[in-house]
């Protein structure tokens, strides 16, 4: 699975971080392959995957955000189940956990703010095994390098993407893709 969304995002490494479900049609309509979904809810969820998957492209729901769901293994459980996203990302150890343990496709966020974080961050994805890991803030180029050095999977660099140099510096750095909720 990790490999067949590696190969999309290389064809177009940027991710469609969808911040309202108003902006859903333009992530579908854009040249990116996967989406981010940072504002389902209970009631909007199905349908925006829905709609995402019909268009070809990966819905990735970020737990974190999800609102109207509980935020335990039953709450992962019915996001299978019957909401149906290609995977999940999460900033929450235990969902990760939970979610790879039923085989979903997997994201780990993960925000760098100091060497302690760092240090956290690398011993989390090889106890975990996430299939991806985002990095934020994705404008470090020099840190993302220093994460890949130590992790064997992909890295995702996301928040305060603000421009096409950005993106190029965070690819030249290691990291397979950007998120980023910039439109342009």
């Amino acid at each position: 699975m990790r490999e067949l969304i590696v190969d999309k995002l290389k064809s177009n490494p940027v991710i469609a971080a969808v911040q309202t479900e108003k902006d859903v049609d333009a992530a579908i309509n854009s040249k990116a392959s996967t989406i981010f979904l940072l504002c389902a809810d209970i009631f909007n969820a199905r349908l925006l995957v829905d709609k995402i998957e019909k268009a070809g492209k990966n819905a990735i729901i970020h737990m974190d955000f999800l609102e109207g769901i509980g935020r335990d293994s039953k709450a992962i459980d019915y996001i299978i189940k019957e909401i149906r996203p290609f995977g999940v990302i999460s900033t929450k150890s235990s969902h990760i956990k939970v979610a790879a343990s039923k085989g979903i496709f997997t994201i780990q966020r993960f925000f760098l703010i100091d060497n302690k974080s760092f240090e956290m961050t690398v011993k989390s994805v090889h106890t975990l095994k996430p299939d991806m890991v985002e990095i934020m803030p994705g404008v470090m180029p020099s840190v993302i390098k220093r994460v890949n050095s130590q992790l064997s999977v992909p890295v995702i660099a996301g928040g305060l993407i603000d421009s096409e140099q950005d993106v190029r510096d965070a690819l030249a750095s290691g990291a397979v893709a950007v998120s980023t909720s910039k439109k342009s």
